[in-house]
């Protein structure tokens, strides 16, 4: 229990032992004026009545404040579950939202690297298909110009082996 309650029940049965021990002079007869009126009562009875009846407003007002309390804070709760849930919901769209546009992101890069590629095949085949022409240009001129020097090689050995007959056997006139 907390301090309070045990204060409370602490002084309650303080008084109930003051009424025990006092219970003659607590119902002893007096005459009491209202103001308008004089009536014979007790006067302690009426002390003890009034205070009981202070301490059940009391206990009254202190249980309406807690029940009151009670139900703001539950209902502070709920709206706070609620906001929470909308701040989940909100964080989870914003979640779906980025996974989506880092698949559109993915995507358009995925697309780039396949017309980059594409036209990387493309630029390659154009340059191997040159690369093969001038190898077979070039191999033409070689083939060209090696059969030049054969041609030149020929016409220099026939012209050397005629020369080199009529040295050896002078012709006859």
């Amino acid at each position: 229990m907390r301090i309070r309650t045990l204060l409370l029940v602490f002084a309650i049965l303080l008084v109930a032992g003051f009424v025990a021990l006092n219970l003659d002079e607590f119902t002893r007869v007096s005459l009491l004026s209202l103001g308008f009126t004089t009536i014979q009562v007790s006067l302690g009875l009426v002390m003890l009545i009034l205070l009981i009846a202070a301490t059940v407003v009391f206990l009254a007002s202190t249980l309406y404040l807690q029940s009151t309390h009670l139900i703001e804070t539950r209902k502070h709760a709920r709206e706070l579950n609620i906001q929470r849930e909308l701040a989940d919901k909100a964080e989870a769209s914003r979640f779906t939202e980025l996974r989506s546009y880092l698949e559109v992101q993915a995507l358009a890069a995925q697309k780039r690297e396949a017309a980059v590629g594409t036209a990387l095949n493309e630029r390659f085949a154009q340059q191997h298909q040159a690369l093969l022409a001038r190898f077979e240009q070039t191999d033409n001129t070689m083939a060209a110009h090696i059969g030049q020097l054969e041609d030149r090689l020929e016409r220099q050995s026939t012209a050397g082996h005629s020369f080199a007959r009529e040295t050896v056997n002078p012709p006859l006139v």
